[in-house]
């Protein structure tokens, strides 16, 4: 069957290469086919008759006279009208409409969808309504019995009956559907100790999702960047883009985060367009960024939530760019948005236990790490957190996980807070920084509040504990949704941070939208 598509191709092919027989002397030129002559014909070049077009024309053997032919009418047939004119160079444009959804209905949804990108010609083709029902059908659903009289014309009106597209729409929803069940339910599975899927990283790996950075300068002008390299923790990723040209600091405009997911070495005959889903989009001048700490060689910035921007100190050049991702949905972030649109969360609002509304919110869960790129600095897992309804003051909701006063909660911090980065020839490392990834769970175990941010050491203002001797330092985050609040003493003969306290405030207004009450 493969042979005899070829061999019709072929032939097709050869018949509009083929250059016209050369008339002999004193003949008229022939013209292609056959036809009767019709009336009203005379002598051709006659003068007072209006000749008509040489393809209509049909030489009469013996003498020298040819009589016109009156073409037939067609009827109109039922595929879509082309209103591109062929061009006289393009042969393929040259056929008609019906043999090229002939053509084209032997291509798959892949190559069919790229082919709709080539002209306007082809993608008025491409998305031909019939074509994709029966690809539709053929695929996903059994054809529907039909008697023998109904015939493509009568499934042609079935189909048009439905918006234009539907089919298509149909055939590609389907398609993400079935695979979108599949890596979901690999998701199934909570770690108790995380409150997030188990195989977030394995999944995100298997399907090939990478990211894709977009800085966007003043004049408008876009570069889109490849990650040099992604560090994967049990929450959170960070992706470090150090290769490339950066434009300089102060002209970039915008910066664009999307999730996209590339085409697996194991398929490369058919190329398809890679998705782009919309992450996160930061306006520099409505998000300014804030300056964190530096080394000898550059300066450390953060925008919110997440991105770290190196920049070399004495110069305005980027160095490199750093995204902390939090795990929570991020598979979905990464391939069910839009280029221009994140994914929409949907909103599952669980009832609040109002038994003893004296006794406040209860049963949050938190785990909570510090770390940079290499190693975990800190790691806890904290359970049964509680604020009561007097506690809640100037619009936050206070959760204390470690106490100041108690001393057998207190833990150190292993190695030094420090931040590693490289750039394209240089590396190095931004002390008394590092990552805070933070996940607090509701009463019914499910993620409330997830963070994965930048966050730097401060020297406090006076003595924060008087159990401790040596120099005492604070550790903050802030955004709109709560605050996290940190105080560290520096243990001179190990060598070291303590943890001596750590307080997580979330925003009433957080609460009362998730819970639907009033506090």
């Amino acid at each position: 069957m493969a042979a005899g598509r070829g061999e019709f191709f072929r032939s097709v092919l050869e018949g509009l290469h083929r250059q016209p027989i050369q008339p002999a002397p004193g003949r008229p030129p022939p013209v292609r086919g056959r036809g009767k002559p019709g009336p009203g014909g005379g002598q051709a070049g006659g003068r007072g008759k209006k000749r008509r077009p040489k393809a209509a024309r049909s030489p009469v053997s013996g003498d020298g006279y040819s009589c016109p032919e009156r073409r037939r009418e067609k009827k109109k047939a039922d595929f879509p009208e082309i209103k591109t004119p062929p061009s006289k160079d393009n042969l393929v444009e040259r056929l008609p409409s019906e043999i090229l959804i002939k053509i084209l209905s032997y291509l798959d949804a892949s190559s069919l969808f790229c082919i709709g990108h080539v002209s306007k010609l082809f993608y008025q083709l491409a998305n031909d309504d019939v074509m994709w029902h029966k690809m539709y059908m053929s695929e996903f659903g059994r054809e529907m019995w039909k008697p023998k009289s109904v015939d493509d014309k009568a499934m042609k009106e079935e189909v048009e009956d439905r918006s234009a597209g539907h089919w298509k729409k149909m055939y590609f929803r389907t398609v993400a559907g079935q695979e979108l069940n599949k890596w979901r339910r690999e998701l199934r599975e909570i770690s108790p100790y995380t409150g997030l899927p188990r195989q977030t990283e394995w999944v995100l790996r298997n399907l090939n999702v990478t990211w894709e950075l977009t800085v966007c300068n003043s004049w408008g002008q876009e570069s889109t960047l490849e990650p040099s390299r992604a560090y994967f923790f049990e929450s959170s990723v960070i992706i470090r883009w150090s290769g490339g040209i950066f434009i300089s600091y102060h002209h970039i405009s915008n910066i664009q985060l999307h999730g996209v997911r590339k085409e697996t070495p194991n398929t490369p005959k058919v190329r398809k367009p890679d998705w782009r889903s919309l992450i996160l989009k930061l306006d520099m001048k409505t998000q300014p960024s804030r300056f964190i700490s530096k080394d000898r060689l550059i300066k450390l910035m953060h925008l919110s939530p997440g991105v770290m921007i190196g920049i070399w100190r004495g110069q305005s050049n980027v160095a490199f760019i750093m995204v902390s991702l939090h795990f929570h949905k991020l598979v979905e972030k990464s391939l069910l948005g839009s280029p221009v649109c994140p994914y929409p969360e949907p909103v599952d609002r669980p009832l609040a236990d109002n038994l003893d509304p004296e006794f406040g919110l209860h049963g949050y869960t938190l785990h909570f790490v510090l770390h940079n790129t290499g190693t975990e600095i800190m790691s806890g897992h904290f359970r049964k957190l509680f604020c009561r309804t007097v506690q809640i003051q100037h619009g936050l909701v206070e959760l204390r996980v470690i106490d100041r006063t108690n001393l057998s909660q207190h833990r150190s911090l292993s190695g030094n807070v420090k931040l590693p980065w490289k750039s394209q020839m240089l590396e190095g490392s931004v002390e008394n920084c590092c990552i805070m990834t933070l996940t607090l769970l509701d009463e019914f175990q499910k993620p409330f509040w997830c963070v994965s941010s930048a966050i730097c050491i401060t020297k406090a203002r006076r003595q924060l504990s008087f159990d401790y001797g040596g120099e005492h330092f604070l550790m903050e985050y802030r955004d709109a949704d709560g605050k996290v609040r940190m105080k560290l003493v520096w243990l001179t003969e190990e060598k070291q941070f303590f943890l001596i306290s750590l307080t997580v405030y979330i925003s009433v207004t957080k609460v009362n939208k998730h819970f639907s009450t009033e506090y």
